[in-house]
């Protein structure tokens, strides 16, 4: 029997929270001091209509903050109009040039104004697991953990094998592979029997992954070998991706050996949070791994003068919160601009030193 455990990482300007399957991160879900209320997940909000396309039968909607969010209009909907105020809740946030899905609640006044905030992170852990949710030093290791997981490619499968997990404009493309587990040292029956195990246990892995990573949309799972037995493993996806529901759905095995699936896309995805367009970090995310690094030196050497050098952009990330810092450790803290550092792999854009 499957078993979830939920942690909470409470960090200067970053909360995160982590929901772990058999032990494995299966959830990273990340809040950050200056992220735009009216934009999270939930929220429930009053917006005004900006434009209507009648022929897509869509409305965009002015938040207050961020994208306009897209409201879908149906025939059984009551009818909008250019400039009316609106109540919508956030179905889906927004993501790439997409604006955040709505869902319409009725007619409001103005102004523009959040009604309901979405819910907090230790409320959302709350809700995924009965157990109670572990903080301090093991929620933050099993934190960046699961961050520097959700940002891998390949994976590995119990017995063997892996999959590798890679996103695309158009949809996201897993690749099973049995690796040496059915080659040819095997043949017949036990090569069979090797990549239907690995098959299923890829389908398990991919919607771990996936939920870690957040990512949904159109999913195409490249089976391992020929000849796939269809109600077996269609069975097993549904079960794998059961999590996921309200709103995934399957195509059959195709002649191809790739099995076609959709998953709703809810939140930003982790790469979305955590990267730039590049694929490199974001200096806000470098500065908040700053900012722990700080914290983790300051208690393991309470009396120690720590200075910190990093990257320009980092730096500046940084120093709106490094008053919290201060405040609970003194003034022996310190971050100073390095120009040196701007060109360096992320790892390298920070150093904290006691002395």
């Amino acid at each position: 029997m499957s078993e979830r455990r939920a942690y909470l990482d409470i960090g200067v300007g970053e909360t995160r929270g982590v929901v772990t399957l058999d032990g494995r991160p299966e959830r990273l879900l990340i809040q950050r001091d200056g992220d735009a209320a009216c934009q999270a997940l939930g929220a429930v909000v009053v917006g005004r209509v900006r434009k209507l396309e009648r022929q897509l039968a869509l409305a965009f909607v002015e938040l207050g903050e961020g994208p306009d969010g897209v409201l879908v209009l149906r025939p059984d909907m009551p009818r909008v109009g250019e400039g009316q105020w609106i109540e919508v809740e956030i179905r889906a946030e927004a993501r790439g040039d997409k604006g955040a899905q709505l869902r319409l609640a009725g007619e409001a006044a103005s102004p523009a104004r959040v009604l309901k905030p979405a819910p907090d992170v230790a409320a959302e852990l709350a809700s995924l697991t009965k157990h109670p949710v572990k903080t301090g030093a093991e929620a933050r290791a099993m934190a960046d953990a699961a961050a520097a997981e959700a940002l891998e490619q390949v994976f590995a499968l119990p017995g063997g094998g892996s999959i590798a997990v890679e996103r695309t404009r158009a949809l996201t493309a897993v690749d099973v592979d049995v690796g040496q587990g059915a080659g040819g040292e095997r043949a017949g029956g036990e090569a069979k029997r090797t990549t239907r195990a690995a098959n299923l246990a890829a389908l398990a892995a991919a919607a771990r992954v996936l939920r870690l990573k957040g990512e949904g949309g159109l999913v195409v799972i490249d089976l391992a070998g020929r000849g796939h037995d269809g109600p077996a493993l269609l069975a097993a996806a549904r079960t794998a991706f059961g999590p996921d529901n309200p709103g995934v759905a399957f195509g059959p095995i195709s002649r191809f050996g790739t099995l076609e699936l959709t998953v709703p896309r809810r939140r930003r995805s982790v790469a979305a949070r955590l990267l730039d367009s590049a694929g490199r970090p974001t200096p806000l995310t470098t500065a908040l791994r700053l900012l722990r690094a700080i914290e983790r030196e300051a208690l393991a050497d309470p009396g120690a003068q720590l200075r910190a050098t990093a990257a320009p952009d980092v730096a500046a990330a940084a120093a709106p919160y490094l008053k919290a810092l201060t405040d609970r450790f003194g003034a022996r803290l310190s971050v100073a601009a390095d120009p040196g550092r701007q060109a360096q792999a992320a790892g390298e854009a920070f150093e904290v030193k006691a002395g």
